[in-house]
Parts: structure tokens; C-alpha cells; sequence
């Protein structure tokens, strides 16, 4: 009975405390119109010239892809390290391979299609949305390392560790809260793998969701480019409003380090704010050293902004916030402390870095590549995706290779 009248209480305040904010975030926008209308364009020109047209294919091949069933096919191939590694079903290996490569609204849309389609439950769908939460590389090697760094080299270092990072925060959730799920389920897995070759398993599990899904080509794409757009719109909003919140907040504590609010709020204008003032990170410095451990901490923990888009998607699974904010803490302090320790190491490797990007010198907000810029590298990211998804499987085989040695023989 004390239990429901909590739930009462709680959920009675919400929707007070919503209004609450709306009313003063209004009034503040009121009082100052020309600043929070400079600050909503800022938001708008980032939106529309680097997320919307680095982020739409990667959405559209999302559900595509999930639809047709190539991502149960390689779930298949990466059963053993989602399984294993994460406790997560084997089907989430090509969500978090798009999450690394596309960045977290990708990842979070891709966490959706999996729980419509019945793969994973609603405790499954968080912790696999908080693993696959990532940064594009767009952002980080074209808009931080080259824009805004002037150091594409910095960028690969910030991506290294961003990747490691995120990693070892989702091994740690799942050793902390992941099941390995039921005993039972697990041993009959066990005995079919046993009964069906690896290639059957998976045209199986490919031929199985397509039939699942039933759409035709012309009406699967339709749906894909229509839900990839309404995403981004929403996304965009988020973007354009955490602009303004920016600005406001800088106006009302201006004793506040104005890097210390927006990396708090929004990951691009954090990691603006946090690069201004540099000529590039590769000086191995003291004082570089910490403020790329900064940014990388800025970067894993991804701005509350960032936080609301993915669980916007995530709605219909009921994701909570604070679980899905703590693990992006999490990504943020060892993002932190892997760069305090890996900087040096990494900025030394000989690497084939992309070349800086060109900056229109009109742009409301130096250091964002333009549409046409952020296309022509979309190759180098899709094989940078494609080198990612080989590793993963690279690692998901040793997973399995080690765990065979492990079990004792009949």
C-alpha cells in the first residue's frame, strides 16, 4: 500500500516539475530574446549542417538492415562475446557495431527495432542502448580532432579511448546488473548449436526475421527513410533548445565556466567550449594532457541532450533515466582515466589520419564541416565500420575458442 502511494506521489510530481521548468525556461527566453535567439540559431546551424546528414543514412540502414535480417546473422557470429562478455542476446552484436560507428541515436533507434521485433526485454534494451552509446566518429575525427583541434591525430586518440571506454563501462554494468538468463534456455541453446552447423544457423536466423518482418522493399524503405527523418527532427529539436539552455545558464551564473555548462548539457557545444583557445592536443603537455582528459570524459558522458535523444527512441521500452545517466558517468570517468594513461602511447603511433576538414569562414559556429564535406568522408567511415565489425568478430571467435577449451570434455 506505502509502495502505490509513492508511485502516486512520484508520478503526480513529474509532470509538476516539467511545467515548472517550461514556465521559467519561457520567462528566461523572454527576457532575453536577441541571445536566446542567436543561441537557437547556433543549435539549428550545428543540427542541420553535421548531425542530420552524418546521421540519416546510418538510420535508414539501421532498420533496413534489421528488417531483412542481416543483423540476426551476424548476432549469430557475435553470440558468443554479446553472451559471454555483455550478457546480452546474440542478436544486440550488430547494434553495438552501429552505436560505435554511427553514434547513440543510431545505436538507440537500432535498440528499438530489436525490442519490436521481440530479441531483447525491457531491462536488455537499456543496458544494450547505454553500451552502444557512442559518439560518431564524424564528430570526433572531423568536428574535434580536425575542426576543432586542428589535430586529426588527436581525434584517433580521442576515438581510441572513447571506444575502449565505452566498452569497459558495459562489461561493468553487466557484471554489476546483467543476468546470464535462464539455465534451461541456455542448455537447449547449447544442444542445437550442437545439431546445426554454424553457416545453417545463420541464412536460419536471417530467412526466420525476414519472414518476421513481411514488408516489401518499396514499402521497408518508405518506413525506414520517413522513421529516420522523424528521429533526427526530434533530435534536432533537443539540439536547438539545449542551445538556448546554454545560453541562459552562461547568462544567469556567469561564474560558471561556460565549458563546465555546455559539456554538462550538449556533447558538440561541450566539446567546443572545451577545445576553444588550443591549437591542437599533440603538445604532451601537462596542461593538454588534462584538458584532453577533460574532453574525453565530456565525450563519453555525452550531454544530458544526448542522454534525452536516446531515451526519447527509447520510450516504448520504458528506459529510466537515472540507470541510463549513471552508466554514461561510467563511460565518462574511465574515458577519463584511460586518457590520463593512453594519451602519450597513442598520439606516438604512426596512424593514417583524415585530412583537416575545410570550414566555410561565414559559419555561425567556427570548426563544423558543411554537408558536402561530411558526405565525402562517408566512405572511410563505412570502412572504418566495416573494420570494427571484423574485430568484433575477431574477439567474439577467441570468446568462444577460450570457453571450448574451458568445458570440460564428455
Amino acid at each position: 500500500m506505502n509502495n502505490i502511494k509513492i508511485h502516486r506521489i512520484t508520478s503526480g510530481a513529474a509532470p509538476f516539475v516539467g511545467g515548472t521548468a517550461a514556465i521559467l525556461l519561457a520567462a528566461a527566453i523572454v527576457s532575453a530574446p536577441e541571445s536566446s535567439f542567436a543561441a537557437s540559431l547556433q543549435g539549428l546551424k550545428l543540427w542541420w549542417t553535421l548531425v542530420f546528414p552524418a546521421l540519416l543514412p546510418f538510420l535508414i540502414l539501421s532498420e533496413m538492415l534489421a528488417a531483412s535480417g542481416v543483423v540476426h546473422s551476424l548476432g549469430v557470429l557475435l553470440e558468443p562475446l554479446m553472451k559471454r562478455i555483455f550478457r546480452l542476446p546474440g542478436t544486440s552484436g550488430w547494434t553495438l557495431v552501429l552505436g560505435m560507428t554511427a553514434g547513440f541515436p543510431a545505436g538507440a533507434g537500432a535498440v528499438m527495432q530489436l525490442h519490436k521485433q521481440g530479441g531483447i526485454t525491457d531491462q536488455e534494451a537499456g543496458r544494450l542502448a547505454s553500451l552502444a552509446h557512442y559518439a560518431s566518429p564524424v564528430t570526433l575525427l572531423i568536428v574535434v580532432g580536425a575542426a576543432f583541434l586542428h589535430s586529426p591525430a588527436s581525434g584517433y586518440a580521442l576515438l581510441a579511448i572513447h571506444w575502449l571506454a565505452g566498452l569497459s563501462a558495459g562489461y561493468t554494468s553487466a557484471l554489476i546488473g546483467g543476468r546470464s538468463g535462464n539455465k534451461g534456455m541456455v542448455i537447449l541453446a547449447e544442444a542445437n548449436r550442437k545439431k546445426t552447423s554454424l553457416p545453417r544457423r545463420v541464412y536460419r536466423a536471417a530467412v526466420e526475421a525476414r519472414e518476421q518482418d513481411g514488408r516489401s522493399f518499396g514499402r521497408l524503405l518508405g518506413e525506414s527513410v520517413g522513421s529516420a527523418v522523424q528521429n533526427l527532427m526530434i533530435v534536432g529539436g533537443y539540439m536547438i533548445i539545449f542551445a538556448v539552455v546554454i545560453n541562459i545558464t552562461a547568462s544567469m551564473f556567469p561564474q560558471l565556466p561556460q565549458a563546465l555548462a555546455a559539456s554538462v548539457l550538449e556533447i558538440h557545444l561541450g566539446a567546443h567550449a572545451l577545445s576553444a583557445g588550443t591549437s591542437g592536443l599533440p603538445s604532451m603537455s601537462s596542461a593538454d594532457l588534462l584538458r584532453a582528459a577533460l574532453l574525453s570524459a565530456a565525450l563519453g558522458w555525452s550531454g544530458i541532450c544526448g542522454q534525452l535523444q536516446a531515451l526519447t527512441l527509447l520510450k516504448q521500452a520504458g528506459v529510466r533515466f537515472l540507470p541510463y545517466a549513471a552508466n554514461r558517468l561510467l563511460h565518462g570517468i574511465y574515458a577519463f582515466l584511460f586518457t590520463l594513461l593512453l594519451w602519450k602511447p597513442l598520439l606516438n603511433l604512426q596512424t593514417a589520419v583524415l585530412p583537416a576538414a575545410a570550414v566555410p569562414k561565414d559559419q555561425l559556429l567556427p570548426g563544423i564541416a558543411a554537408p558536402v564535406t561530411v558526405w565525402s568522408y562517408m566512405p572511410q567511415v563505412l570502412g572504418l565500420q566495416s573494420l570494427i565489425l571484423f574485430l568484433l568478430l575477431s574477439l567474439s571467435a577467441g570468446v568462444y575458442v577460450m570457453a571450448s577449451l574451458r568445458r570440460p570434455s564428455a
